[in-house]
């Protein structure tokens, strides 16, 4: 069994969503005044890899908490879109090149290869998102989440987030966001994990994003 790590790390240099502020990782107690270490974390509830559940959105929407844990894990298709260019759509037809893969699985994870770019300019360009018919295959689907590894569902431009909208308004679905490595993924289906903190009522958590990937002979 091999396990991939999906995840950034967490830190005060980090890239964060235009508008809020990075992270501020305060030493407390120190081991020479207390005899150990102790860190005040804080952060917004959407920094580094993280879940967006339909609360993030709409008032009285399912809270991320409120899901319950298996929610949070099953199998996983990472969807490759690596060629496409700056400002393309991610298409049905990018979907379509895994057959019933795609129906099978309980994420999609569509990977850019943006995080290539985590930490520059770059990373806040113009990515590739999803059209208004992979958005509709998603919605009738039965899936858990989707995900990719860039900053947001919708362009970083778009302030009226039509899909965030679009796939939260009715749907219990989760959206990860600030995935890595997703090219290691291979073109299987494969076990998926995203554990978000769990806080009361939460509009959004940083997660630990993983990968398992089995031998041909174990099942996967």
């Amino acid at each position: 069994m091999k396990v991939i790590d999906l995840t950034h790390t967490i830190n005060e240099t980090m890239p964060v969503y235009p508008g809020t502020e990075p992270p501020q990782l305060t030493i407390a107690n120190t081991y020479k005044k207390d005899g150990f270490q102790e860190t005040l974390l804080s952060f917004y509830s959407h920094t580094g890899t993280h879940i967006d559940p339909p609360a993030h959105l709409f008032p009285g929407r399912t809270t991320l908490d409120a899901f319950p844990a298996e929610q949070f894990a099953g199998r996983a298709l990472v969807v490759d879109c690596r060629h496409l260019g700056p400002g393309e759509s991610i298409t049905i037809k990018e979907l379509r090149k895994y057959g019933d893969k795609a129906e099978k699985a309980d994420f999609l994870l569509f990977c850019l290869g943006w995080d290539k770019y985590w930490g520059t300019d770059a990373y806040f360009g113009d990515y590739p998102c999803i059209d208004e018919d992979v958005l509709q295959y998603v919605l009738d689907g039965a899936y858990k989440g989707i995900g990719f590894d860039v900053i947001g569902l919708d362009p970083i431009t778009d302030e009226n987030l039509p899909r965030h909208k679009a796939l939260f308004a009715q749907k219990d679905i989760v959206n990860i966001e600030n995935l890595k490595n997703l090219e290691l993924c291979g073109d299987r289906l494969f076990r998926f994990a995203c554990l978000p903190i769990k806080v009361k009522t939460s509009d959004g958590a940083p997660c630990r994003a993983i990968a398992w990937l089995e031998d041909e002979t174990e099942g996967g």
